[in-house]
């Protein structure tokens, strides 16, 4: 299969995952992993939109027999953006991938696939970037392998929800809650890009969390 998969973002925490995807798959498939929808020169069979922040019009898309999007939310619910941290941040014990049509609507296309993840509750956002991202190689796998001999279905009518873009505000720590009130702002926050913080006196602190053994 011919097979281009489009992340906006190469410093992005899944771009690795998909370079062990592509070497892993590259005797079976034509792979091509690329970070701007005007890199996009001809066309296959997936186009899968990875962390994709771009909008990819309908005249791309009709280069592709399928233009696939993976979206971490029980859909029609948790369309939007970042639906896997707002979900922790409710304490959501269980997150859900799922795999859709990319149409000009967001998060509004046909599903293929849905893949459980379960949480414990304890993971910090690396541990649960490694669980969602293994979970999109799951369905990467599942599209290449059934997805000729496969049909969507649709989105059920009913309310959906939509998530807001998450802004660097939303990472700061009230120094006058608990911890436990905001353990899971603490564990699901980027240290590296988007990192949770105090401020004191008007001096703003970075927060690093760390799990160590005893």
């Amino acid at each position: 299969m011919k097979i281009t998969i489009l992340c906006s973002d190469s410093s992005h925490p899944v771009y690795k995952y998909l370079h062990h995807w592509q070497k892993v798959n590259e005797s079976k498939h034509d792979i091509k992993i690329l970070n701007s929808v005007n890199s996009i020169r001809e066309g296959g069979d997936i186009l899968f939109l990875i962390s994709c922040s771009e909008i990819v019009r309908q005249d791309i898309r009709d280069k592709f027999n399928f233009t696939l999007v993976l979206h971490a939310s029980d859909l029609p619910q948790g369309r939007g953006w970042s639906p896997h941290i707002w979900d922790v941040l409710n304490g959501s014990q269980e997150l859900t991938l799922s795999l859709l049509n990319a149409e000009d609507s967001v998060d509004t296309g046909d599903i293929w696939q849905k893949l459980k993840i379960p949480l414990d509750g304890l993971e910090l956002y690396d541990e649960v970037n490694s669980k969602l991202f293994e979970a999109e190689l799951q369905l990467m796998d599942w599209a290449c392998e059934n997805i000729y001999t496969s049909q969507p279905e649709s989105q059920p009518i009913s309310e959906s929800h939509y998530y807001r873009k998450r802004a660097p505000e939303d990472s700061q720590v009230d120094i006058n809650e608990s911890i436990v009130s905001q353990f899971n702002l603490l564990r699901i926050s980027d240290p590296d890009r988007y990192p949770a913080y105090i401020v004191v006196q008007g001096q703003k602190y970075k927060i690093r969390l760390e799990k160590v053994d005893d």
